[in-house]
């Protein structure tokens, strides 16, 4: 074989800043035997004819929080044959035995800051932690360079949201929130249902979930008075990070901690990120301007959420188009039946409607297909003609885009999500306020002093978020 038939590669490519060495490593080039024919670079032609993905086509990812969910998004991402692992990292010693099993090669860690510190050959980082352990290693990541998926919510505060945002455009990473939805066929549908004027000009939304309850039963509760011991492969002080320190006991973790202030946001934080995602995209909505809430008692900041909440945003009319006043209701409350129901008509366990001058458009929870109502109006409906771009798939489109080095491919990157994030989270605020809330997005401040630990909260020492 020539050497012309070997296609040099740049040292740094712009999609992955990151990368130290053209060609491949000495485990890719064993591997089938090719070393015994005295190769030392692996051509294109030879990659192209086994199947396999070309490395300068490869994502190398970090991989922080990797049980549950974290597990469910890596897999995802590996079935798309082009990304592998370089390191894995939780604070769970036994965390997903199977995947580190399988690939060993990848260094395992039980510190995300190790990890980032450690591992130079890194294209990309995916995040799948709690809420309060989203933005630090996103934006020790970013500082590096690479590209992030993070679960959602993207940030456990408004302030971090926005910071990472300004983060992610300073740097040109590609960033992607892991509400899934925003890939579906029913995301846009109803944009392109509501741009069209299918419903006329939509003044009110109603947004809901059945969240928290059966998935988690923490809200409502005081902190426990008396300890118990930490199981053996729990990194404690790790799984805390910036949290104040407590001591351990399985109200915490480990699937419980959505209901506490410390760690989650909430059911808010958990389902509006996927159910009021259709009313962000469908209206164009930027920041709201006030916000309500009333909700079951609660301790406030310091303990867990309420047993339920129904929350109610006002967001400033936009161009021809008016106020929106969205309602949210989780814990059981329910909102009414849209205007012109059936008598009959029972609404799903998650889902989003959309009240307009000439009709109502109901969607199921996680950007769910919309269907107008009453029925007898989705029987006279007739398809319109797209007008948006189809998605490859949530996870998919973040790795095309990350190879390409577009954020602006990525459709759930930072640039939608960080605004909607901060947007979501405003929400919360009265929760604390006890009233009325009017919102300054501009400057992250509110009419109602108090509130700034909520804000921009405090971190504690060795796991914030600063450079």
């Amino acid at each position: 074989m020539s050497d012309s038939s070997i296609r040099p590669r740049p040292a740094v490519s712009p999609a992955f800043p990151n990368r130290r060495r053209a060609g491949l490593s000495r485990r890719s080039i064993l591997r089938g035997g090719l070393a015994a024919a005295g190769l030392t670079v692996l051509p294109r032609h030879l990659l192209a004819q086994s199947g396999a993905t070309p490395p300068s086509e490869q994502l190398v990812l970090g991989c922080i929080g990797i049980g549950g969910q974290g597990g469910g998004v890596i897999n995802n991402l590996l079935e798309t044959g082009k990304v592998r692992l370089g390191a894995l990292c939780d604070v769970d010693s036994r965390a997903n035995a199977g995947l580190r099993e399988a690939h060993s090669e990848a260094k395992f860690y039980a510190d995300y800051r190790e990890l980032l510190v450690n591992e130079d050959g890194l294209d990309a980082v995916v995040i799948c932690t709690p809420d309060h352990t989203h933005a630090p290693p996103t934006m020790m990541a970013m500082r590096k360079g690479l590209h992030v998926y993070v679960e959602k919510p993207m940030s456990h505060t408004i302030a971090e949201a926005r910071l990472m945002t300004e983060l992610a455009r300073e740097r040109g990473v590609v960033t992607q929130m892991g509400n899934q939805g925003h890939a579906g066929e029913g995301l846009r549908l109803t944009r392109e249902w509501i741009q069209a004027g299918v419903i006329g000009k939509v003044r009110e939304v109603h947004v809901w979930s059945d969240r928290p309850g059966r998935f988690w039963n923490t809200q409502g509760m005081s902190h426990p008075e008396q300890s118990q011991p930490v199981p053996e492969h729990l990194n404690w002080d790790l799984w805390q990070g910036p949290a104040p320190e407590r001591d351990f006991h399985s109200v915490y973790a480990p699937r419980t901690w959505r209901g506490w202030w410390d760690y989650g946001c909430g059911a808010l934080g958990d389902m509006a990120v996927h159910n009021a995602d259709p009313a962000f995209y469908a209206l164009d909505l930027g920041a709201p301007s006030a916000v309500e809430a009333e909700s079951a008692p609660h301790e406030g900041a310091g303990g867990s959420f309420p047993e339920w909440s129904v929350v109610t945003w006002w967001f400033p009319a936009r161009g021809d188009q008016p106020e929106v006043k969205m309602v949210w209701h989780d814990g059981g409350k329910m909102p009414p039946l849209p205007p012109g129901s059936e008598p009959d008509r029972e609404l799903p366990d998650n889902g989003i409607y959309f009240v307009g001058d000439d009709g109502v458009i109901l969607c199921g929870g996680w950007s769910g297909t919309p269907r107008l109502v009453p029925e007898a109006k989705m029987r006279d409906f007739r398809p319109l003609e797209r007008t948006i771009e189809r998605s490859i798939g949530h996870r998919a489109e973040w790795v095309e885009a990350c190879l390409a080095g577009k954020p602006e491919d990525a459709h759930a990157g930072f640039h939608y999500s960080g605004p909607f994030t901060e947007a979501l989270l405003v929400g919360l605020l009265p929760l604390v306020a006890g009233g009325r809330v009017e919102w300054d997005a501009e400057t992250l401040t509110a009419n109602v002093s108090g509130l700034e630990e909520i804000i921009n909260k405090p971190y504690r020492n060795g796991f914030g978020i600063e450079g």
